[in-house]
């Protein structure tokens, strides 16, 4: 964009209020800007205000270091200028890549940006201050990958992104794809395939390892109030109750998946909501399971989670 009362260029980085937004000048410094002052360029007039342009003398183009990096997905925090970062999903495989991006912030979430990345491009979701670095708020990344004519399924990936001093600034390397330098993270490990007939191979394995195991399948309705799980637990502390939750909450769930289960409900209250949150999380990244939702509020109020499996 540009300014009406100049000729100065830049990018508009965020919304101050109804009526002002902050501009990029030159990549360099940020400046507050009336709404009415704005012009977005299109490319044709881009072409034609810079040619009044002196000509600057051709200079030897350097030859291009290609940049060696581990193919994946990553979340790259690129300098737009001295203090301003652009935020930018990179696509360094030889899938396509579907993704929705949020940030979270004091328990709330907010939509950032979706696409669709073919191999090896890249997209701006968002920009960041680095005066602002404590107030950033939490990313969340969610994506999966495809390929017409492949025969493996891949999972779902959920990422979140905390970002954190001690590691940010050690973070900095070359970003593939944009070539540049930035702080950089990897959102994937490796793409993992969902193989159904490994895992029943795996069951099968401890089945045979606990001589008279059978797999029983767990009730319609399960209660993870401590006080259903333990007869005493005055003493233990709330990380280890909601560890002891989880694991009665995961076994349950993996039980009912291996049964065939069509549905189950997970009973944790309302609280303070950790517990559901945590519960959640791990739905959000299971396969295998149609949706997850709030169970019926006339039984359950706002404490528990209908849970249907496929």
């Amino acid at each position: 964009m540009r300014l009406m009362s100049g000729r100065e260029e830049g990018i508009i980085t965020r919304i101050l209020d109804n009526n002002i937004v902050e501009v990029a000048i030159d990549n360099d410094f940020t400046i507050p800007v009336a709404r009415r002052e704005v012009v977005v360029i299109a490319a044709e007039e881009q072409k034609y205000l810079h040619r009044e342009e002196e000509p600057q003398p051709s200079r030897k183009k350097e030859p291009v270091v290609p940049v060696l990096a581990t193919q994946g997905i990553y979340l790259a925090l690129v300098h737009q200028s001295e203090e301003l970062l652009a935020v930018t999903v990179i696509n360094n495989s030889d899938h396509d890549l579907l993704f929705t991006s949020g940030e979270e912030r004091d328990n709330k979430y907010r939509g950032l940006q979706n696409d669709k990345l073919v191999p090896k491009a890249s997209r701006v979701i968002t920009h960041y201050h680095l005066k602002d670095f404590e107030k950033w708020p939490s990313l969340l990344i969610q994506f999966i990958q495809h390929r017409n004519g492949s025969a493996t399924l891949f999972e779902p990936v959920t990422k979140r992104v905390q970002f954190r001093a001690n590691s940010f600034y050690k973070s900095k390397k070359m970003a593939p794809v944009l070539n540049k330098e930035a702080y950089l993270f990897q959102l994937d490990q490796k793409p993992v395939a969902v193989n159904p007939d490994k895992i029943k191979e795996q069951l099968e394995e401890a089945a045979s390892q606990h001589e008279g195991f059978r797999l029983t399948a767990p009730e319609h309705e399960i209660d993870l109030h401590i006080e259903s799980l333990v007869d005493d637990h005055a003493g233990m502390s709330n990380s280890a109750i909601l560890k002891l939750q989880l694991e009665k909450f995961q076994d349950a769930l993996d039980r009912a998946m291996a049964s065939n289960m069509h549905e189950i409900v997970f009973i944790h209250g309302a609280g303070n909501g950790v517990l559901r949150k945590e519960i959640q999380k791990v739905l959000s990244r299971t396969p295998g399971l149609k949706y997850f939702e709030d169970a019926k509020k006339e039984k359950f109020g706002y404490g528990a989670t209908l849970v249907r499996l496929k």
